[in-house]
C-alpha cells in the first residue's frame, strides 16, 4: 500500500477542553508521514491524544517517538540497559511513591522542558490506576483578563531537587553528589505551534514565582494550581492493557492515580525533547 493509500486516522473528541481517542491506525507497523501528520495536527488540537490496544516492543516506541523530535534522556531515572530514552513506570507492592502522583508537566525543570511524552502501559491493575489530563490553555483562558496580563509579566522557578531527591530517598538509592535541573519559566508561555497561551506553572517543579514576596507567591501558585485540579478542564483516561498516551508538555499536565495498591502498574515512556518556554 503506497503512503498515499493509507486511510485517515479517526480522531474522536472526549472532552470540550481536552483529550481525543485515536482510531484507524496500527502503532506496531512502520508510519507513514500522512500519518505522522495527521497524528501532529490531532496532538496539537486536543493536547492528549489515545490509544487502545497497541501492543508496541521498546524499539518500536522509540521509532514512534522520533517521528516527532530528538528523545530526551530523564535526569534522575536511566532507562532499562541499551535504552537510556526509556523510562520505566512500573509501581507493585514495594512501591512507597509512585512517579506523577501531583500535578506536572514532564520534567519542566529542564531549561528546555520536553516536547511531550508517550506511555504505554502493558500491565494494569484490575481497578484504578487511572491518569487526569487538564489543559493549561482552558486554565489561562478561565483567568480574568487584568490577572492573565498580570501573569504574563511573571517568570516562576522550576526545580528538579526536592522532587527527586525525597523519590531517591523512598526507593533507598542513594544519590550523594548528583546535581538535578533548575530553571526559571514564563508563568505563561505561547505554545510554538499553536500560538496559544496557556499557564506554565506545576505543583510537582514549580517552588515560587520569582521576584514577588513569598505570601504573593505562595497565593497565586495555590489558586493556579487549583485551577488545574478543577474536573471541568481535565478528562480521565481509564487503561487498558497495551492502551497508549501521547500528550504534549507544553499545553497540558497530568497526574497519576495510585488508587491500586498493592496491584501492578507498569510500561514505558519515551520523552521528546523540546525548546525553551517563551510568553
Amino acid at each position: 500500500m503506497s503512503e498515499t493509500d493509507q486511510p485517515s486516522i479517526a480522531v474522536q473528541p472526549l472532552t470540550r477542553h481536552i483529550g481525543a481517542l485515536i482510531d484507524g491506525i496500527d502503532l506496531t507497523r512502520p508510519l507513514g508521514a500522512t500519518q505522522v501528520a495527521e497524528l501532529r495536527r490531532a496532538l496539537l488540537a486536543h493536547q492528549v491524544i489515545f490509544f487502545r490496544n497497541q501492543p508496541i516492543s521498546l524499539d518500536q516506541h522509540l521509532a514512534l517517538g522520533r517521528h516527532f523530535g530528538s528523545l530526551h534522556v530523564h535526569p534522575n531515572s536511566p532507562g532499562p540497559e541499551g535504552y537510556p530514552e526509556i523510562l520505566q513506570i512500573h509501581a507493585d507492592e514495594n512501591t512507597r511513591r509512585i512517579a506523577g502522583d501531583r500535578w506536572h508537566s514532564d520534567v519542566s525543570c529542564d531549561v528546555e522542558p520536553p516536547m511531550g511524552s508517550i506511555l504505554h502501559l502493558h500491565t494494569l491493575p484490575s481497578h484504578g490506576g487511572d491518569t487526569l489530563f487538564s489543559s493549561a490553555y482552558a486554565v489561562y483562558e478561565s483567568l480574568s483578563p487584568g490577572f492573565r496580563r498580570y501573569l504574563e509579566g511573571l517568570s516562576a522557578t522550576h526545580d528538579g531537587e526536592p522532587t527527586y531527591r525525597q523519590r531517591n530517598r523512598l526507593r533507598g538509592i542513594d544519590d550523594t553528589g548528583r546535581r538535578f535541573p533548575k530553571a526559571s519559566h514564563p508563568v505563561v508561555r505561547t505554545h510554538p505551534e499553536t500560538g496559544r497561551k496557556g499557564v506554565f506553572v506545576n505543583a510537582n517543579f514549580t517552588t515560587h514565582i520569582d521576584n514577588v514576596p513569598a505570601a504573593e507567591s505562595e497565593g497565586i501558585l495555590r489558586l493556579l494550581f487549583e485551577r488545574f485540579a478543577a474536573p471541568e478542564y481535565q478528562v480521565r483516561w481509564r487503561w487498558e492493557p497495551h492502551s497508549i498516551a501521547f500528550w504534549d508538555n507544553r499545553a497540558c499536565q497530568h497526574l497519576a492515580v495510585w488508587d491500586y495498591y498493592p496491584e501492578v502498574r507498569s510500561g514505558y515512556r519515551v520523552t521528546i525533547s523540546g525548546d525553551k518556554p517563551y510568553l
